[in-house]
């Protein structure tokens, strides 16, 4: 099936709203937002497919206009199923000036023998913001399913005024790759990484703070580096999906309350 959405969110009285909305089966967008003065724009992305098919095209694009925020969010765990063949997803990001974009979606679960490819394509323009993450799986874990997969490749790129300035290519054949070796996942079993990107972040106060939040966790192994623009670039190694989202979402939460501060301290 190919099936594609198309979302377009727009500024009025400084609240983000959904100026166009489009998509064919088997998606769905739910407004999720709770204040309707609120600055950000809430949407969900649902499915009514219990997940990606063999032969399945997804084709998404997200445009915010000057000046909007956007949190976007999934419904459940991305399941790929049992293929034949293979299923692929591109989605494209245009972030107009001043908008924002927060983008942690739910783990992918690649079953036995899937074979996917994912393209993400972010194009950024000046002082945007930008917090985007991915989490990866073995496989269903509690069926016995570790790396019995195919084929697993995720392509990321993003664009700073047309400038391609991160590329992150991950590619996984469990026949062709052991990934318990060396320079591998060396024993773990989940990964994630996440992109947070802003003209105004203090990029070593953030380094500190996120190995300060992630020294307090256990099982998992991380890293954290500057960006090649100001931003920072987060991965971390696990065992369990769970753990892996918390983390996400508390180093979120506290990037979030650091900007709020400073943004509340520059305008007194």
């Amino acid at each position: 099936m190919i099936s594609n959405l198309h979302i377009v969110t727009s500024l009025r009285d400084k609240v983000t709203y959904l100026k166009k909305l489009y998509f064919t089966a088997p998606f769905k967008v739910a407004n999720v937002t709770e204040n309707k003065q609120d600055r950000q724009l809430h949407l969900t992305l649902m499915s009514s497919s219990p997940g990606i098919l063999d032969g399945d095209e997804y084709h998404l694009k997200i445009e915010l206009e000057s000046g909007c925020a956007l949190r976007l969010y999934t419904q459940a765990y991305q399941r790929l199923f049992k293929m034949k063949k293979n299923a692929s997803q591109h989605v494209d990001f245009h972030l107009a000036e001043n908008s924002s974009l927060y983008f942690l979606p739910h783990p992918v679960v690649p079953h036995f023998e899937s074979n996917y490819s994912a393209r993400n394509r972010i194009y950024l323009s000046d002082n945007c913001c930008l917090i985007f993450g991915e989490i990866l799986t073995c496989g269903r874990k509690l069926n016995g399913e570790f790396f019995t997969f195919s084929r697993f490749h995720n392509l990321t790129e993003v664009y700073l005024n047309q400038k391609l300035v991160i590329r992150e290519n991950l590619l996984i054949e469990p026949a062709n790759i052991d990934m318990g070796a060396m320079g591998q996942l060396e024993g773990f079993t989940h990964q994630a990484s996440m992109i947070y990107l802003h003209e105004e972040a203090d990029v070593a106060q953030l380094c500190t703070m996120i190995q300060e939040l992630l020294s307090a966790e256990t099982g998992i192994e991380y890293g954290v580096s500057a960006a090649p623009v100001n931003g920072v670039i987060i991965r971390i190694m696990g065992m369990g999906a769970e753990q892996l989202m918390d983390c996400l979402h508390l180093i979120t939460e506290n990037i979030e309350q650091v900007v709020t501060i400073k943004s509340s301290e520059h305008v007194n």
